[in-house]
C-alpha cells in the first residue's frame, strides 16, 4: 500500500519531533502514570507495549513478547521496524536516545510515520525510563544490532553497535525504581488480560507473555484470527446466545476504519465495549453514539419492511434503542488518525466526524446481515418486542415512583431518616441491612450530614430481572426515591432526556455508602446492591459516589483499654501487642456477627465517624472483567458460577460459617 510505503520511507531520525525535555517526572510521577501503586506500576508495561502496538497498527509488527524476568525486571520485545538510530539534527544524538530521554519526543507527532496511534502524547517510554532504576534498549535495524543503557532516565553510555542481524525490531528491558513505587512486583494476571484484549482488537497479532520468576515458568500465547468475533464469544460465553452467528461489520477503506461485532443473548442487560486505537473508551463518545443510532434505525427499518412488529389489540408499540440493546453484547473498535479525547484519561471520544462514519457503516452492515440471515433477524425483533412490552410496564412503575418523588412534591420514603443539610456535596446516604442495624445507625449518626435507609430483606437480582419487575420491588423503589436521580431512560441515540430519566445532577448525596454485616448474608446483599448500581445506575459508580463501609470484625479489650480489628491479622497483632504491654490482665476478644450487635456509639466510632472510619470507593477499572464477574456470580449460568467459586474459594478469608 502507498500509505505503508510512505510511512516506511519517512520513519527515520527526522520523524522524531521534540517538544520539551524530560523534567519533573520523578518528582510528580502520578501526573504521568496515574499513581505509584499497583495501577501505575503496571502502566509502565502498557506504555512500552503501546509503542509495539503502534508498529502493528502501521503494518510492521506481527509479534510482541512480554517477559517477567527472574530479577524482577520486565522485557518487551517486538519484530517491528526498530526505533531509528540515526543522529537527530536538533538534539545531536541518536534518535533512539532522544525517544528514551526526552519527554514529548516521538514519531506520533509526525503524520507520515504513524497514521494511527494509541499513544499520542509521546511521553510513554521516556517516562518509563525516568521511573526505572535501570533500563536498556536493543534495536535491530538495517542489518545491525544496537544497544544503550540508562539509569533513572540518564544515559550511561553511547549507543553501540553489538552485532549483525537479519531481523528487525525493538527490545526494552527495565526495572522499576523502588524509591518511586510502593511495590515493584508485577502481576501476571493483570498483564495477561490486557494482552489478551489487545490480541482480540488486532486480528492476527501474536501476543506472548512469559513468567520466568518461579521454578516452573508459565506462558500464554494470544492470537485470534476472528478478532472481535472471538472477543464477543469470549464475553458472551456464559450467556445463552439468541443466535450462534456473530454479526460483523468491518470497513477499512473509510476515513475512519470501523470494526464491529455483536450478538444477542437471552439476558436483560447490555454489554457494549468501545475502543479507539486500542484504547478502551469507558465513557463512550461519538463512535458509541453513531453505533446506537445505526442499530436503532437498521433494526426498525428491517422490522417495518418485513412486517415483524405484531401489536396486540389496543396496543401501541414503538421500538426504541433501549429495546434493541437488551441482551446485546457488542464491541466497537475504530482507528482515528487524530483522536480528540475529552479529558486526560482518554475515556470519551470527541471527534464529531466519527459519529457519521460509524452510523453509515454500521447501518449498512447490519441491514445486509439481517437480509442474509432472516431467521436471526426475526429472533432479534421478537426479543425487542418483549423488551418494549416490559418497558411499557416499567414506564408505569417509573411514573408511580416519579409521583412519589421529592421532585414531584411528595414525601421521601417513610423509612428514610434524612439529614438536615441540603447540599449534596456534604450529604451521605447509608444503605443499611435490616431494621436492627438501621436503628443503631440512626441513633449513632451525625444527623446534619448522614442519612440512613434500612433495607429489609434481599434486594432483587438486577442481573436476572427485567426492568418492570425491578421497579416493582419496594427496596429498589425506596433507593430510587431517596437518591433523587430518577431511573433508566434516555441515554439513547438522541441524548434527549425526559422527566424521570436518570440524571446524575439530581443526586441528593455525594457519598452513597453500602453498609452490611461482615458475614455471608451481608456479602450477598452487598453483591446484589453492587449489581444494581453497576447494571442500572452506573453513573453513580462512574461519578465516584459509591462506597463500601468497612465495619470491624473484632473488639479487643484489656481492662479499660479497647480497640477494634478489621481482620484476623489485625486481631492477632493487637492481642500480641497487649500481651507484651501487660501480661497480667486478661484479654477479651469479641467477634461481631452483625452491625446490630454494636451499640450506636460503637457503630459511630468504628464505621461512621469521618475522622476514623474506613471507606472503600467502588470503581470500575476493567469493564470487561466487571461485566464477566457479574455474569458469573449473578447470572443464569450455574456451571459458570460453580467454576468461579472453585477457582476463587482459596482466596476467601473471614468466612462466617
Amino acid at each position: 500500500m502507498t500509505e505503508t510505503a510512505t510511512a516506511t520511507k519517512t520513519y527515520s531520525a527526522e520523524s522524531i519531533k521534540v517538544l520539551e525535555g524530560l523534567e519533573a517526572v520523578r518528582k510528580r510521577p502520578a501526573m504521568y502514570i496515574g499513581d505509584v501503586g499497583k495501577r501505575g506500576l503496571h502502566h509502565l508495561i502498557y506504555e512500552v507495549v503501546d509503542n509495539s502496538i503502534d508498529e502493528a497498527l502501521a503494518g510492521h509488527c506481527t509479534k510482541i513478547i512480554v517477559t517477567f524476568n527472574v530479577d524482577g525486571s520486565v522485557t518487551v520485545e517486538d519484530n517491528g521496524r526498530g526505533i531509528p538510530v540515526g543522529i537527530h539534527k536538533e538534539e545531536n544524538k541518536p534518535a533512539v536516545e532522544v525517544v528514551m530521554t526526552v519527554l514529548h519526543a516521538g514519531a506520533k507527532f509526525d503524520k507520515d510515520s504513524y497514521k494511527v496511534s494509541g499513544g499520542l502524547h509521546g511521553i510513554g517510554v521516556s517516562v518509563v525510563n525516568a521511573l526505572s532504576e535501570w533500563l536498556w534498549v536493543e534495536v535491530k535495524r538495517d542489518g545491525k544490532k544496537y544497544k544503550q543503557d540508562y539509569k533513572i532516565g540518564v544515559t550511561q553510555n553511547k549507543l553501540k553497535e553489538i552485532g549483525t542481524t537479519k531481523n528487525s525490531g525493538t527490545k526494552v528491558c527495565f526495572f522499576p525504581d523502588g524509591e518511586i513505587f510502593i511495590e515493584t512486583l508485577f502481576e501476571y494476571s493483570i498483564i495477561s488480560e490486557r494482552l489478551r484484549e489487545l490480541a482480540y482488537l488486532n486480528r492476527g497479532l501474536e501476543m506472548i507473555i512469559k513468567d520466568e520468576r518461579s521454578d516452573e515458568p508459565v506462558s500464554d500465547t494470544f492470537m485470534f484470527k476472528g478478532g472481535l468475533s472471538d472477543f464477543v464469544k469470549h464475553l458472551d460465553e456464559n450467556n445463552n446466545p439468541l443466535h450462534n452467528k456473530i454479526v460483523t461489520v468491518n470497513k477499512e477503506d473509510t476515513a475512519v476504519p470501523v470494526d464491529v461485532a455483536l450478538r444477542y443473548s437471552s439476558t436483560y442487560n447490555d454489554n457494549i465495549l468501545t475502543f479507539v486505537n486500542n484504547i478502551n473508551t469507558i465513557e463512550g463518545g461519538t463512535h458509541l453514539s453513531g453505533f446506537r443510532s445505526a442499530l436503532t434505525r437498521s433494526m426498525n427499518n428491517y422490522a417495518t419492511k418485513n412486517n415483524l412488529i405484531k401489536a396486540k389489540k389496543n396496543e401501541k408499540i414503538m421500538l426504541s434503542g433501549e429495546d434493541f440493546r437488551e441482551g446485546l453484547t457488542a464491541i466497537i473498535s475504530v482507528k482515528v488518525a487524530e483522536p480528540q479525547f475529552e479529558g486526560q484519561t482518554k475515556t470519551k471520544l470527541g471527534n464529531s466526524d466519527v459519529k457519521g462514519v460509524v452510523d453509515r457503516v454500521v447501518y449498512e452492515g447490519i441491514l445486509e446481515f439481517l437480509e442474509q440471515n432472516p431467521s436471526i433477524g426475526r429472533r432479534i425483533i421478537e426479543k425487542a418486542l418483549l423488551a418494549a412490552r416490559s418497558r411499557s410496564a416499567a414506564r408505569k412503575a417509573r411514573e408511580l415512583i416519579r409521583r412519589k418523588s421529592a421532585l414531584g412534591g411528595s414525601s421521601l420514603p417513610g423509612k428514610l431518616a434524612d439529614c438536615s443539610n441540603r447540599d449534596p456535596a456534604f450529604c451521605e446516604l447509608y444503605l443499611v441491612e435490616g431494621d436492627s442495624a438501621g436503628g443503631s445507625a440512626k441513633q449513632g449518626r451525625d444527623r446534619r450530614t448522614q442519612a440512613i435507609l434500612p433495607l429489609r430483606g434481599k434486594v432483587i437480582n438486577s442481573e436476572k430481572a427485567r426492568v418492570d419487575k425491578l421497579l416493582s420491588n419496594n427496596e429498589v423503589q425506596s433507593m430510587i426515591l431517596a437518591l433523587g436521580t430518577g431511573f433508566g431512560g434516555a441515554e439513547d441515540e438522541t441524548g434527549e432526556k425526559f422527566a424521570g430519566d436518570f440524571d446524575i445532577e439530581k443526586l441528593r448525596y455525594h457519598k452513597v455508602v453500602i453498609m452490611t454485616d461482615a458475614d455471608v448474608d451481608g456479602s450477598h446483599i452487598r453483591t446484589l446492591l453492587l449489581t444494581f448500581f453497576y447494571r442500572k445506575m452506573r453513573g453513580i459508580i462512574d461519578g465516584g459516589y459509591l462506597y463500601l463501609a468497612q465495619p470491624p470484625l473484632y473488639r479487643v479489650s484489656q481492662g479499660k483499654k479497647e480497640t477494634y480489628a478489621y481482620d484476623d491479622n489485625e486481631r492477632d497483632f493487637t492481642v500480641k501487642r497487649m500481651k507484651r504491654d501487660n501480661k497480667n490482665t486478661k484479654i477479651n476478644v469479641q467477634r461481631y456477627k452483625g452491625l446490630g450487635e454494636m451499640n450506636p456509639e460503637q457503630l459511630w466510632e468504628t464505621t461512621m465517624d469521618p475522622e476514623r472510619r474506613t471507606l472503600l470507593q467502588v470503581t470500575v477499572e476493567d469493564a470487561f472483567e466487571a461485566a464477566k464477574t457479574f455474569q458469573n456470580l449473578m447470572g443464569h449460568d450455574v456451571e459458570a458460577r460453580r467454576d468461579f467459586i472453585g477457582k476463587n474459594a482459596k482466596f476467601v478469608v473471614n468466612l462466617d460459617v
